[in-house]
């Protein structure tokens, strides 16, 4: 018997999840989490910095699975406080619309977006958190940067996967281009 990855309903033991990532899109949130100021500009960009199967330390953003019925609004609210902790205190938008949506093929070069794992369609968010932000799980910490910093190639190139070219739309999308 395969061992669960969670005890929860919704969750698929291992095995179960790599026969449903060998045959269909798993559904993904990822969250850009940034401080505003009192106007609303962005002033800085949080990054996690995780340490890869490889033992590559990389930065990301947070990211995960939606599980089955659940809500789209759960399921960013739920990886925020794993990622960023239980004070973060995410300003989720009455209206979830996201900035884009990443498709993520495990075949490299299809698209920006690359998961060897799997085939994956992400829905993605900028998040202002105004609280404490204490990375838990698999993260080693959380840094921020400001935009121009979060924008620059040294960054970008430290985010496999497709997640700068996120980030990269992530700053357009609130004004920040560089």
């Amino acid at each position: 018997m395969s061992d669960m990855t969670e005890t929860s309903p919704g969750w698929l033991t291992t095995d179960e999840l790599e026969t449903a990532r060998a045959r269909m899109p798993i559904l993904y949130v990822e969250a850009v989490p940034v401080r505003v100021d009192d106007s609303g500009e962005v002033t800085s960009i949080g990054l996690l910095l995780r340490i890869g199967a490889d033992g590559t330390i990389s930065r990301t953003l947070v990211s995960g699975r939606v599980m089955h019925h659940e809500r789209v609004r759960d399921a960013l609210l739920r990886h925020l406080e794993k990622d960023l902790g239980p004070v973060a205190l995410p300003r989720v938008p009455a209206s979830l619309q996201p900035f884009t949506v990443a498709e993520y093929f495990p075949t490299a070069g299809v698209t920006a977006y690359h998961d060897p794992r799997q085939h994956a369609v992400s829905l993605a968010y900028i998040v202002p958190v105004t609280g404490d932000c204490r990375p838990r799980q698999d993260a080693l910490d959380l840094v921020w940067l400001s935009p121009r910093e979060a924008g620059s190639p040294v960054v970008q190139s430290e985010m496999p996967g497709g997640h700068g070219v996120l980030l990269k739309q992530a700053l357009a999308h609130v004004g920040h281009t560089y």
